[in-house]
C-alpha cells in the first residue's frame, strides 16, 4: 500500500491526509465560507482552490520531501481541495440565500434553497394577510 500510494501522490499517506485534508483542506472550507459571505461566484473558490494546491504541494515538498510536480499528486489534491471549498460554498451560499431573503426563499436540503411556499398563520380563516409573509 505505501508504494502504491508515494507512486500515485508523491508522499505517504499519513503526510498527504494531514497537509491535505487538515490544513489545506480547513483553510478550502475557510475560504469558501468567505467567499459565499461576500456574494462571489463558485468560480473564484475554484481558482482560489488551485492556488491553495500549489501551496500544498510546497508544504509536502518542503516538509516531507515529496515531489514537487507530481501530476496526479497535484491533481489528487486540486480535486479534494476544491470538493470541500465547493461544499464550503454551497453550505454558506444556501444558509446566507434563505437569511437574506426569507420572504422569497426557504431551504429545501442541505446546500440547496427554494422558493417560499407561505403557510397558514391561521388555517380557520379564509384569507389572512399575515400568510404571504411567513414561509
Amino acid at each position: 500500500m505505501e508504494i502504491f500510494s508515494e507512486a500515485v501522490i508523491g508522499t505517504s499517506g499519513l503526510a498527504f491526509v494531514i497537509v491535505n485534508l487538515v490544513l489545506f483542506g480547513g483553510a478550502a472550507a475557510i475560504t469558501g465560507q468567505a467567499l459565499a459571505n461576500s456574494w462571489k461566484p463558485l468560480a473564484h473558490v475554484l481558482g482560489y482552490c488551485l492556488l491553495l494546491t500549489f501551496g500544498a504541494r510546497f508544504i509536502l515538498y518542503g516538509l516531507f520531501g515529496a515531489e514537487l510536480f507530481s501530476g496526479l499528486g497535484a491533481l489528487i489534491t486540486a480535486v479534494v481541495l476544491m470538493a470541500i471549498g465547493s461544499f464550503s460554498f454551497r453550505l454558506n451560499r444556501a444558509r446566507k440565500m434563505v437569511a437574506q431573503y426569507p420572504w422569497v426563499y426557504q431551504r429545501t436540503g442541505l446546500l440547496g434553497w427554494g422558493p417560499c411556499i407561505p403557510k397558514k398563520v391561521n388555517p380557520e380563516a379564509e384569507n389572512s394577510a399575515l400568510d404571504s409573509i411567513f414561509c
